[in-house]
């Protein structure tokens, strides 16, 4: 690949250099890519950026963009290149450590949305985009979210402190249920649901840059469902909610578990994409 060139340049031509580095890259949507991180670089809003640029680009930045750049033909994703990404319109900062927050999770969180509740708890919490996204459309709710992984804890710990939520919403470690203790009317997850078997089809900036375990339960795809399923009736308050997002062709799997285990299936909901994305389940003693 050539290196973007040399000398003084208008942010134009460094837009157009570096969408050409990152096409031969085979990344997608390289322009839209080479857009978000000059923004980024020059500190100017994306909506502005047509504004700034005719004008030259200072040296520095240039240099700045350019290693941007090389990294995302590497597909280190745009999220870890700019520390933060968008979701239902807040920004949540980002690490190797947590999954990228996408899109169609919020689904899930419309789906939360669509009845009231008081307690809510998170099971593998992440970057804390759906916990604290919930917190957030609630403002008398309170929750708690957990993960395995410390280091994802502490990413929505910074995230809770950014977005002002520190007195209703405390995240700790914990292997789904295990270290849990009160009810909830709402419990919510986005578990790792990826089998084994498709892992290696994973475009490169998620397999190569994202938390396996996150990504992954190393196994059918489905063994995590069965943990939460097995620990939700503990958890669960009367008349509450289990709302869970679903990996691709599993949702039929899901609810026959769920079946199993004394759940009633109460609403399976698409993405925008008309793929069912999320489930929701309550318990027949809860008056489901």
């Amino acid at each position: 690949m050539s290196p973007l060139p040399s000398g003084p340049l208008t942010g134009a031509a460094a837009l157009v250099a570096a969408t050409r580095r990152l096409a031969e890259a085979g990344v997608p949507d390289p322009g839209r890519d080479a857009r978000r991180l000059f923004s980024h670089t020059i500190g100017v809003e994306p909506g502005r950026l047509t504004l700034v640029l005719p004008e030259p680009v200072d040296g520095e930045k240039l240099a700045i963009f350019e290693a941007l750049i090389e990294r995302r033909a590497a597909r280190e994703p745009v999220s870890h290149l700019t520390g933060s990404r968008a979701f239902y319109g807040r920004r949540f900062k980002v690490t190797r450590d947590v999954l990228d927050p996408r899109p169609e999770t919020e689904t899930l969180i419309e789906a939360a949305l669509s009845e009231p509740f008081g307690h809510v708890l998170d099971l593998g919490v992440g970057s804390g985009c759906i916990l604290l996204t919930l917190l957030a459309e609630m403002p008398d709710a309170r929750g708690i979210g957990v993960d395995v992984s410390e280091a994802a804890c502490a990413v929505a710990r910074e995230n809770a402190h950014a977005l002002g939520l520190d007195d209703r919403v405390h995240i700790s470690v914990s292997d789904w249920m295990s270290r849990v203790e009160g009810v909830f009317d709402l419990v919510v997850s986005n578990p790792p649901y990826i089998a084994r078997s498709e892992m290696a089809d994973l475009a490169p900036e998620v397999r190569d840059w994202e938390p396996a375990g996150a990504l992954t339960d190393g196994a059918d795809g489905l063994s995590c469902y069965r943990a939460i399923l097995d620990g939700a009736t503990d958890v669960l308050a009367p008349g509450g909610r289990l709302v869970m997002e679903l990996g691709a062709g599993q949702a039929e799997a899901v609810g026959t578990l769920a079946v199993a285990r004394g759940f009633a299936p109460i609403a399976l909901i698409p993405d925008l994409d008309g793929r069912d994305r999320v489930i929701v389940l309550g318990l027949p003693q809860s008056g489901f």
